[in-house]
């Protein structure tokens, strides 16, 4: 076998990283234990694209500037352009300089173009994971916002291409990379509660058919089929568009939202990193299925409960042998008040940077893809076992749901043949 010679672009250049094994990081390391020599291309920084430019990228693209020194925002793409002008105007007002980017209605085109060594994927969940896996293909480094996923067939797909390319994705679960959170999951995870039998979280709610809406004109700059991607091609509305978080088109709904934050510091607490409830049962009568309360059950006994509007709006209430402790974002409290000490210290969260650290030392980051994948997970069978109204219990190895054909058959997410998932 002979070997070719081709010029060296900034990507080629990072991805000679790559050739150290990925090994398991524990997700309560700071990421400045992960700082390696720089390895990226010869003006020094790490090229990044940014995919979705809506208000969830003002946020991203601000963590981007304060990471200046080495890396930069070169493209962004959004299938309704004039967000990606919003997105420039927020950019120029908070970083107080003008952004250097090229605006994109098609990633695939992006992907193309650029050369890029990293994307930030901020898009819809239904249109997250083929466009993670196209960038898996084209060798680069993924930040991908939560729920990861948009059903549990496709997550263990983009865990296998992110595996089998070597690249490193962070999920946008921020809380792994929050002093506080860190130091209050450390202490329920190391037994400072001692046997923890029962934990509170918010019933957060799924997603509502996209049904009553009348059609309205596709607005001027709006790529509309590309924002459909997988889902069905529905007649343009303002709240399909704007608010696609309600409508399980698009989505699983506010669980796999701001519930996957909640469920994260339950695994994080825990020490559940591979571990995944066995049993999910309703618990309470809903007119309407998206609000049904819901347990889990998990191998070691521990119940997890739904059923409370009510709650940490992202973690949850942890009820063990020596009292309780509530884990928030950012903060935590306990009864007795005195069981665990108050955090000393800057409560600093670096997920963006802890994620460009991982990008240069091709280690693991705080919220690596199994996990995101897990969680999601997690969220994708409350909403089904909500649907079907009964009780289903999962087979985490094999990925089925064992006592219900119909409930298992929910799984799966008919794509439209035009954004099927590639071969990889």
């Amino acid at each position: 076998m002979s070997l070719s010679l081709r010029p060296t672009s900034r990507r080629d250049f990072l991805k000679t990283a790559a050739t150290a094994s990925l090994l398991p990081l524990p997700a309560f390391v700071p990421s400045t234990a992960l700082a390696a020599p720089d390895r990226t291309g010869a003006n020094g920084k790490i090229r990044v694209g940014l995919i979705g430019a809506g208000n969830r990228a003002k946020w991203l693209s601000r963590c981007m500037a304060r990471e200046s020194a080495r890396a930069e925002l070169v493209a962004v793409c959004d299938c309704y352009l004039p967000q990606v002008d919003a997105l420039a105007a927020d950019y120029e007002q908070s970083a107080r300089a003008k952004p250097q980017w090229t605006a994109y209605q098609n990633y695939e085109e992006m992907y193309d173009k650029e050369d890029l060594d990293a994307v930030i994927i901020a898009t819809p969940d239904h249109a997250r994971v083929r466009a993670a896996i196209l960038a898996c293909m084209k060798g680069l480094d993924i930040y991908a916002e939560k729920p990861l996923h948009f059903s549990i067939p496709e997550g263990r797909a983009l865990v296998q291409a992110v595996r089998k390319h070597k690249r490193v994705l962070q999920v946008g679960t921020q809380q792994r990379s929050t002093a506080n959170n860190i130091y209050s999951c450390k202490f329920v995870r190391e037994g400072g509660l001692g046997r923890v039998d029962t934990i509170l979280v918010m019933n957060y709610s799924g997603a509502q058919p996209a049904t009553g809406l009348q059609s309205q004109a596709i607005p001027e700059g709006m790529d509309w089929n590309r924002f459909c991607a997988q889902a069905p091609l529905l007649d343009y509305h303002e709240n399909l568009h704007r608010r696609w978080r309600r409508y399980d088109a698009f989505t699983g709904g506010p669980i796999c939202d701001r519930g996957s934050h909640a469920l994260d510091m339950v695994h994080l607490a825990m020490g559940w990193e591979n571990v995944a409830p066995t049993r999910i049962v309703p618990t309470t009568p809903a007119d309407n299925y998206w609000g049904r309360g819901v347990r889990l059950y998990y191998p070691d006994g521990t119940v997890v409960r739904l059923e409370s509007k009510d709650g940490p709006a992202f973690g949850g209430i942890f009820i063990g042998q020596r009292g309780k402790i509530e884990i928030n974002r950012g903060r935590f409290a306990c009864n007795p008040t005195d069981l665990l000490a108050p955090f000393e210290g800057p409560d600093t969260e670096s997920h963006v940077a802890n994620w460009l650290d991982c990008v240069q030392s091709r280690k693991d980051p705080n919220a690596p893809v199994e996990v995101g994948h897990l969680i999601t997970s997690v969220s994708h069978l409350i909403n089904i076992c909500r649907i079907v109204g009964r009780p289903i219990e999962w087979d985490a190895a094999n990925e089925q749901i064992t006592n219900d054909n119909e409930a298992n058959n929910l799984l799966v997410k008919v794509r439209r043949e035009e954004f099927d998932l590639p071969a990889f």
